[in-house]
C-alpha cells in the first residue's frame, strides 16, 4: 500500500459505514414525501442533508482512526479491520489535515440549511461536529457510544431532515427516529462485542464491556426486534406498508444474531459486521419503499 495513496484514503473513509449515515436521512425524506407529496418536497435541502450526513460519517471515521491510533487502541491485538494510521497507510500529519478538511466541508454543506430551518440548524451542526470528536476521544471510553448513536444516527438526522421538509416534527417521526437509531446501534454492538477483550485491556469501558458478552448478545437481538415493533406507529400514521415490509429485516437480523452467538469470538465476527451493515441497509430500503407505497 502506497502511503497516502487514493486507495489508502478510500480504506480510511470506511465506505461500508456510509449506510449508517444515509439510512436515517433516506427514511426521513421518504416520510416527508409520504406526508406532503411532491408539491411540498424541497429537493435542495434534501440533497444537503444527505451530503452533510455522508461527509460527517467520513469525518468521524478519520477522527476515530487518528485518535484510536494515538491512544494505542489500534494495536496488533485488535481483531477488527486494519486501520489506516495504525498500518502506516496514511501518515498522522495527513490524517489531521484530512480531519480539518472534512469538518470544514461538512460545515459548508450544512450552512445553507439555515435558510430553511433557521439558526437552530447551526446548533444542530455544532453538536454534530462537537460530539464527533468527543465520541472517540472521551465518551466511547465511558460506555456512552450507544446513547450517542441513538441521538446522532436516529433522533437528530431523522427529526432535523423531516423538519427541514415539513416545518414540524410529529410523534410518528420521533418514534421512527428512535427505531432507526436502534437499528444502527446494532452495528456498534457487534463492533464492541468483537473488541470486548482488547477494549477491556485498554481500559475502554464500552457498554458491552460493562454488561458482559451474554447480555450483549441479547441486547443485539432486542435492538432489532424493538425497532420493528416500534414500526406499529406507521399503522397509526396511515403507512401500513412501512410496518409490514421492514419485517423482512427482522428475519435477517435474527439470522445474523444466531451466527454472532455461534462464533462468539475472533476475527470471524468481522463477517457479522458486514452482514449487519447489509441488514441495516435492507431496513432503510424496505422502510423507504413502504412509505412511498
Amino acid at each position: 500500500m502506497k502511503t497516502n495513496s487514493a486507495k489508502a484514503w478510500l480504506l480510511a473513509s470506511r465506505p461500508k459505514t456510509l449506510a449508517g449515515a444515509a439510512v436515517p436521512v433516506m427514511i426521513a425524506l421518504a416520510l416527508a414525501w409520504a406526508d406532503g407529496g411532491r408539491e411540498g418536497f424541497k429537493l435542495f435541502p434534501a440533497v444537503l442533508c444527505m451530503l452533510f450526513a455522508l461527509v460527517m460519517q467520513v469525518d468521524a471515521n478519520f477522527i476515530n482512526d487518528y485518535f484510536d491510533f494515538k491512544k494505542g487502541v489500534d494495536d496488533e491485538q485488535r481483531l477488527g479491520p486494519k486501520r489506516a494510521c495504525a498500518q502506516g497507510w496514511v501518515t498522522l500529519g495527513a490524517m489531521s489535515k484530512a480531519i480539518l478538511f472534512t469538518t470544514a466541508m461538512a460545515c459548508l454543506i450544512g450552512l445553507p440549511l439555515v435558510a430553511y430551518g433557521g439558526w437552530a440548524m447551526v446548533a444542530v451542526g455544532v453538536a454534530c461536529v462537537l460530539f464527533c470528536f468527543l465520541y472517540t476521544t472521551h465518551l466511547s471510553y465511558l460506555g456512552m457510544g450507544d446513547l450517542l448513536v441513538l441521538v446522532f444516527f436516529g433522533l437528530v438526522p431523522v427529526c432535523a431532515t423531516y423538519y427541514l421538509q415539513r416545518g414540524v416534527v410529529t410523534m410518528e417521526v420521533v418514534v421512527e427516529a428512535v427505531a432507526c437509531g436502534l437499528v444502527i446501534d446494532t452495528l456498534l454492538v457487534v463492533n464492541n462485542y468483537r473488541d470486548r477483550e482488547n477494549d477491556r485491556r485498554k481500559g475502554k469501558v464500552t457498554l458491552v464491556v460493562r454488561i458482559g458478552e451474554k447480555a450483549a448478545e441479547w441486547l443485539f437481538l432486542a435492538l432489532g426486534v424493538t425497532a420493528c415493533l416500534m414500526g406499529t406507529a406507521f399503522l397509526a400514521g396511515g403507512h401500513p406498508w412501512a410496518f409490514i415490509l421492514p419485517l423482512g429485516y427482522l428475519g435477517l437480523h435474527i439470522s445474523t444474531w444466531k451466527r454472532m452467538v455461534a462464533i462468539n469470538n475472533g476475527r470471524q465476527l468481522n463477517d457479522i459486521l458486514g452482514e449487519n451493515a447489509r441488514n441495516m441497509t435492507a431496513y432503510g430500503i424496505l422502510t423507504t419503499i413502504g412509505l412511498l407505497l
